[in-house]
C-alpha cells in the first residue's frame, strides 16, 4: 500500500493475473458442481407441501426430523421459522401423501413425541406444475434482464469497456449461483429476486470504475495504462467499500436476525455484494489490460468540416 500525494496508492494491475487465476478456478468449481450437483431448488420451484407449526416453548427441531422420518416423511425438511417455538416444515409431493389429512397426519406424529401444545398455523401446497412454471419464468425474467443489460452497456460504453462490464456482471452470476450448488442451499424465488438486484448491484459498480477510467486516460498524459487504471480504481475506492460496507451492515442484520425465512436471500446477497465488489475492481479493468486499452480508445472523434471551394 502506498500514498502518493497524500493519497492512496494500491497498485491493483500488479496482481491481476492471480486475481484472473482465482476467478478462473472459482468459475470451474461453480459450473462443475452446477453440471454435477445442479440447484437444491426450494418448494416454490419443485412443488409440495409447506406447513408451518407453533410451540408454547422451544422446539426440538432433531427430534422433529425424527418424528416425521418415523412417519413416511423421511425427506421433509424442518427449520425454525422466525423464532425457536415456530416450526416450518416442507414435504415434497409424493402418491403417499394424501392431500386431505395430510396436517391432521402431521400434527398427530408430532404430538407423539412431543408433551407441548402443538398448533397448526397453515398447511399452503404448491403443485409441481406451478413449481415448474415459476421456475421457467424466473430463469426467463433473469435473461431478460441480462439482455436489456447487454443491450444498455453497449451503447453506454465503447467496445472493450462494453466486454470487461458484461464479463464481471457474468462473472457474479456464475459464481453467485455456483455458491448454492456447491453449499447445496434451498433455491427459491427470494433468491432468484437476490440474483436480481446483485446483478443491478454489479452494473453500477462496474460503470462507476469504468466511467472514472474513461475520464482518466482522457484527462492524464504520460502514463501507461496501468497507471491510469490504478488511479481510477483507488479514486472510487473509497466509494466502492463505503457503498459495500453499508449494504452488507444490512445484509448481516437480516440474515442473523431476520429468521430462516429470509436466510437465502440475504446469503444470496451478502455472496453477490462481496463477489461484485471484487469484480468491479478486478475482473472489468483487468479486461482492459488484457485487451490493450489505449487513450487512443476514449478520444472523441469529431466530425471534420468539408470546407466548399466553389464561388
Amino acid at each position: 500500500m502506498k500514498f502518493l500525494h497524500g493519497k492512496l496508492n494500491i497498485d491493483f494491475m500488479s496482481k491481476r493475473k492471480i486475481a484472473l487465476a482465482t476467478s478462473l478456478l472459482l468459475i470451474i468449481l461453480s459450473i462443475g458442481s452446477l453440471a454435477k450437483n445442479g440447484l437444491n431448488f426450494g418448494i416454490d420451484f419443485t412443488g409440495g407441501y409447506l406447513i408451518e407449526v407453533g410451540y408454547p416453548g422451544d422446539a426440538d427441531i432433531e427430534s422433529i426430523r425424527n418424528a416425521l422420518a418415523d412417519n413416511n416423511f423421511k425427506d421433509a425438511q424442518v427449520q425454525n421459522f422466525g423464532t425457536s417455538k415456530d416450526v416450518l416444515i416442507r414435504i415434497a409431493p409424493s402418491s403417499n401423501i394424501n392431500k386431505a389429512s395430510i396436517s391432521d397426519e402431521i400434527l398427530a406424529t408430532l404430538k407423539q413425541g412431543s408433551e407441548q401444545a402443538i398448533e397448526m398455523r397453515r398447511v399452503e401446497f404448491v403443485g409441481p406444475q406451478v413449481g415448474a412454471e415459476l421456475r421457467d419464468q424466473g430463469g426467463m425474467a433473469m435473461l431478460v434482464a441480462l439482455f436489456f443489460i447487454l443491450v444498455y452497456v453497449s451503447l453506454r460504453f465503447q467496445f472493450k469497456s462494453a466486454v470487461g462490464a458484461i464479463l464481471a456482471l457474468i462473472h457474479d452470476v456464475i459464481i453467485t449461483v455456483g455458491c448454492f450448488s456447491i453449499l447445496q442451499l434451498d433455491f427459491d424465488l427470494s433468491v432468484l429476486a437476490a440474483i436480481l438486484a446483485i446483478i443491478g448491484y454489479s452494473l453500477n459498480d462496474t460503470v462507476v470504475v469504468l466511467d472514472r477510467i474513461r475520464e482518466t486516460f482522457r484527462n492524464v498524459r504520460k502514463s501507461t495504462p496501468g497507471d491510469i487504471i490504478n488511479l481510477s480504481i483507488n479514486q472510487t475506492l473509497s466509494r466502492t467499500l463505503m457503498t459495500s460496507l453499508t449494504t452488507l451492515i444490512v445484509l448481516f442484520a437480516l440474515f442473523f436476525l431476520g429468521g430462516e425465512v429470509i436466510h437465502g436471500f440475504a446469503s444470496a446477497l451478502i455472496i453477490g455484494v462481496v463477489i461484485g465488489t471484487y469484480s468491479s475492481i478486478y475482473v472489468a479493468s483487468s479486461t482492459l489490460m488484457a485487451m490493450n486499452i489505449t487513450k487512443q480508445d476514449f478520444l472523441i472523434q469529431t466530425k471534420e468540416e468539408v470546407v466548399d471551394d466553389r464561388p
